[in-house]
This record gives structure tokens, C-alpha cells and sequence, in this order.
């Protein structure tokens, strides 16, 4: 997947009403494609925030140790006060999907939300 496909999807998820962040990071942690919802002001200190957790995020979705028994990591997920934070690995790809979004999304529905726009090849 080209990197003009991953922004036409991460705008795609930008469109969802609950999401304020959906960004594509490589495995060194760095944003390659996708960012902020247009418009939206993010919390103090959010990108540097995200940065750290792109870092944390990267780590733990490379992570092998537990695939054999319990299979790969579909997603991470944690829920904060002002926000929930999503990470999605492509293992084959070596890139993570992550999300910010409002507290009251439906994680599971998100999910698959993320799966049914990834999976479309239009």
C-alpha cells in the first residue's frame, strides 16, 4: 500500500465523528502519513504526547514472544480520561495505525470500522 493510499484512508477514518487522530508511524516511531483531524485543536501537549506513544506503541507491537500461543495482536487499545488511544499493526509492513479518539467510541466498533477501510482496495 502507497503512502497517498494510507492518507486517503486515514482521512477516510478522519471522517468518523468520535476520531481525532489517525496517523500511519513506521516501525522507528515517525508519522508517515495521516495526523489530526482538520480543524480540531488538540489537547496541550497531544503531539508531543502521541510522539511517546508512537515510541511506546511501536515497541509493544513488534513484540513475538506471546503470537505463538495466542496469536499476533490484532490491537492495542487504552482508555484515558480525555481519550482513547488505538494502535493497529500491519506486521508485514512493519507500520502501525494509530488513533486518538473521544472517550464515548465504541472500541469494538471501531475496529471494525478500521478493518472494513483497510480491506477496501477502492
Amino acid at each position: 500500500m502507497s503512502d497517498t493510499l494510507y492518507a486517503e484512508k486515514c482521512v477516510k477514518l478522519l471522517e468518523e465523528s468520535e476520531i481525532r487522530f489517525a496517523g500511519i508511524v513506521d516501525k522507528d516511531g515517525k508519522l508517515v502519513s495521516g495526523g489530526f483531524k482538520e480543524g480540531l485543536v488538540p489537547y496541550e501537549g497531544d503531539e508531543t504526547k502521541l510522539q511517546s506513544f508512537f515510541d511506546f506503541v511501536s515497541k509493544a507491537s513488534i513484540r513475538k514472544e506471546f503470537d505463538e500461543s495466542l496469536g499476533p495482536i490484532n490491537y492495542l487499545a487504552a482508555r484515558r480520561d480525555k481519550a482513547v488511544l488505538v494502535s493497529f499493526p500491519f506486521p508485514i509492513t512493519q507500520i502501525l495505525l494509530l488513533i486518538s479518539a473521544e472517550p464515548s467510541v465504541n472500541i469494538e466498533s471501531l475496529a471494525k470500522k478500521v478493518v472494513e477501510i483497510f480491506t477496501d482496495v477502492n
